[in-house]
């Protein structure tokens, strides 16, 4: 069954299974906004996304990491959503969104399509903040496996935002993991929180996938903001001298790529 790719913006990206089309963290405002994330919390937007809602076109489903932060579902994203018939978050996002599903770690849903039998969604737990943060401060955040009958090499998994948890290590218990898609980006808020992160780094990323196993990894979440701080330039060097330096696929935005 056919796969493709397609970066958009930040953790945005379309996923096209056989022709059902799955978008994730909806990110399609222009550069130059400023954005405030709560507590003092504020960023600026230095990326475009690579396609207007027009050129994307039809979106079947959006798998939403977390709603309550505009990095990952800006006002332009929300306006898309709007249009696009179901929507899987957290359950927090749900009570928010009325054409959304709210899933708490490892419940599943199945979503019926001709196109993709057997399609199937679970959540996956996700920490966006560091272990000494109460969550309270960042929210509720989700990650997404998704299945589908005939994947014989495994299941594809997101991340969402995260830090590296040890609650992630079920999924490599758990899956065979064909498909790993990194929420990068090193996330800090130094004049709040110093060095404490609230996304993974590259050796996070690194760590995480040779955890799972995963036969493919597509790091996404990685610059387009001024609260990420790790260098893209960088992250692809660690990425490339580490043992699935080999597996990794780094993403032209508004390219389409043939991942499956």
């Amino acid at each position: 069954m056919p796969v493709t790719i397609t970066h958009i913006d930040t953790a945005c990206i379309i996923l096209d299974i056989n022709g059902f089309r799955i978008m994730t963290d909806p990110v399609l405002d222009k550069a130059g906004g400023r954005y405030h994330f709560g507590y003092g919390s504020i960023s600026r937007k230095s990326s475009n996304p690579a396609l207007t809602a027009d050129e994307i076109g039809s979106i079947d489903l959006v798998l939403l990491s977390h709603h309550q932060h505009q990095d990952n579902f800006d006002r332009a994203g929300q306006a898309f959503t709007r249009q696009v018939p179901l929507v899987i978050s957290t359950q927090q996002a749900a009570r928010k969104l009325p054409n959304a599903i709210g899933l708490a770690p490892w419940e599943v849903v199945a979503i019926a399509t001709a196109k993709v039998p057997g399609l199937c969604v679970t959540a996956t737990p996700g920490r966006h903040h560091p272990a000494w943060l109460p969550e309270f401060f960042t929210g509720k955040v989700t990650g997404f496996i998704i299945a589908y009958a005939g994947q014989q090499e495994g299941v594809i998994y997101i991340s969402g935002d995260t830090v590296l948890d040890k609650k992630l290590h079920r999924i490599g218990q758990n899956y065979r993991v064909d498909i790993a898609i990194l929420h990068l980006g090193a996330v800090r808020f130094p004049y709040l929180t110093g060095f404490s992160k609230y996304t993974m780094e590259a050796r996070d990323g690194i760590k995480l996938a040779t955890d799972l196993r995963a036969n493919k990894v597509i790091p996404v979440h990685t610059s387009g903001w001024s609260h990420f701080k790790e260098d893209q330039g960088q992250a692809k060097a660690l990425f490339a001298s580490s043992a699935v330096g080999g597996k990794t696929i780094w993403l032209t935005s508004g390219e389409e790529t043939v991942i499956g």
